[in-house]
């Protein structure tokens, strides 16, 4: 096999490779021999490998002839799927853990595997250790996923999780992820929602059948999150926690799928819900489907020991079918159902308002949401005279008619501020 890459995650993948030789040798029914690494410093000091494997020339290492199977965790777009489209192209099979990569271009990659009958196994894409897309695509196939709602970044959960329970703001909790490691010195890809998008969009794909890419996906980040919201939360008795969720909506008909919503942002979600609990920077993932009922994936989203330990678990099951002259699943997005706009999507609210002190003012806000077609479900008063704030939650309602009436309420000359807005993800 080839391996491409071999930083923190590859580092990990060979030393699986060396410390559990005889076992994954006994479990696929034949060594598994790690033939070369590409990587683009070769003189880079790497812990527990062998630098007679390194190469620059990551081409000749994946077209090689004693190359059976390609695993690639460079990341990126290029040269990472021009490399994996020439493995299949060359007659092997791939393993890769890029989820940018499969969640801009997924659909390219499936076709050259189907064209070359090549394998096409990405577990380690999503979640890091917790076994996610196996079950979807294979364990869940014959079943009807309605729903797929979860953590799936660990260091907006960390962040997130610190304001919380420590009362941190966002830029401390922050900096302690990064020092912990658990966030990047530019962490743009994980609060911006850019990571947790890109599970999303390989999430919906194998959940729905249906063609789905990053672009496809609503995408809000944290760092508009502040105290005031966190706080917010709690008087509810709620958390906040970025969330990608996934949806089959009905038809009106109720039998068949009018499309799907795919969106991350954080949203307030009730303690009650499990959730709720999942502290620090782990990943946990429900799947709702039909037959099947609701299930819960938890444990270590990120990381190169999880992450690696996923990438295993995929090169035992393409080595077995090497073994075996089996082939593993193929893609099929024969539904392509189309991927509804944010705006459709219906959900609910939680708006906190500074109001001027005068009679008058709940009724005028109340016609406002009234005038939207959004129904309030409750309304509290926070402070009194100048410090009054009002803080409604709604009932669902399409997201559009939800931001016209808030864009409507920040026109009221009563209302001196909308100080926060935050979707509100629960059942009522």
């Amino acid at each position: 096999m080839a391996l491409l890459g071999c930083g923190v995650v590859g580092t990990e993948v060979v030393r699986l490779l060396r410390d559990q030789a005889d076992d994954l040798a006994a479990r696929v029914g034949a060594p598994l021999e790690l033939a070369g690494i590409a990587v683009r410093r070769p003189d880079r000091v790497r812990q527990g490998v062998d630098p007679a494997l390194l190469t620059t020339d990551a081409h000749a290492l994946v077209t090689r002839d004693d190359v059976d199977i390609v695993i690639e965790v460079i990341g990126g777009i290029e040269p990472a799927r021009t490399l994996l489209l020439e493995a299949m192209k060359s007659g092997k099979s791939v393993i890769t853990a890029n989820k940018a990569l499969l969640a801009e271009d997924g659909a390219t990659l499936f076709a050259a595997a189907r064209e070359y009958g090549a394998d096409l196994y990405y577990e380690a894409s999503v979640a890091g250790a917790i076994p996610l897309l196996r079950p979807l695509r294979e364990s869940l196939v014959g079943d009807h996923v309605h729903r797929v709602l979860g953590i799936v970044n660990g260091t907006t959960n960390y962040i997130l999780d610190q304001m919380d329970t420590h009362g941190a703001g966002f830029n401390e909790a922050l900096q302690e992820a990064q020092a912990l490691g658990y966030a990047e010195a530019d962490p743009t890809a994980d609060v911006e929602g850019f990571d947790a998008a890109a599970k999303a969009a390989i999430l919906a794909q194998l959940a729905f059948h249906t063609p789905v890419t990053a672009a496809d996906v609503h995408r809000e980040g944290i760092t508009e999150v502040t105290s005031a919201d966190v706080a917010g939360a709690k008087a509810m008795d709620s958390v906040v926690k970025l969330l990608a969720i996934c949806e089959r909506v009905p038809s009106d008909d109720g039998r068949n799928g009018r499309g799907v919503s795919v969106r991350v942002y954080p949203a307030m979600i009730p303690r009650s819900h499990p959730l709720a609990s999942v502290r620090e920077a782990y990943n946990a993932v429900f799947v709702e489907a039909e037959s099947a009922g609701s299930l819960m994936f938890y444990g270590a989203g990120a990381g190169g020991a999880p992450t690696a330990s996923a990438v295993l678990g995929d090169l035992v099951a393409v080595a077995r079918n090497l073994v075996g002259g089996a082939s593993g699943p193929v893609e099929v997005t024969y539904a392509r159902l189309p991927v509804l706009p944010m705006g459709e999507t219906v959900t609910r609210y939680y708006i906190q308002l500074d109001v001027a002190d005068q009679a008058g003012v709940l009724a005028t806000v109340a016609e406002e949401f009234a005038r939207h077609g959004v129904s309030i479900q409750a309304v509290r008063q926070v402070g009194f005279g100048d410090d009054a704030q009002l803080v409604v939650v709604t009932h669902r309602a399409p997201d559009a008619a939800l931001s016209a009436t808030v864009r409507g309420l920040r026109g009221l000359d009563i209302v001196r501020e909308v100080s926060s807005v935050m979707r509100v993800e629960a059942d009522e």
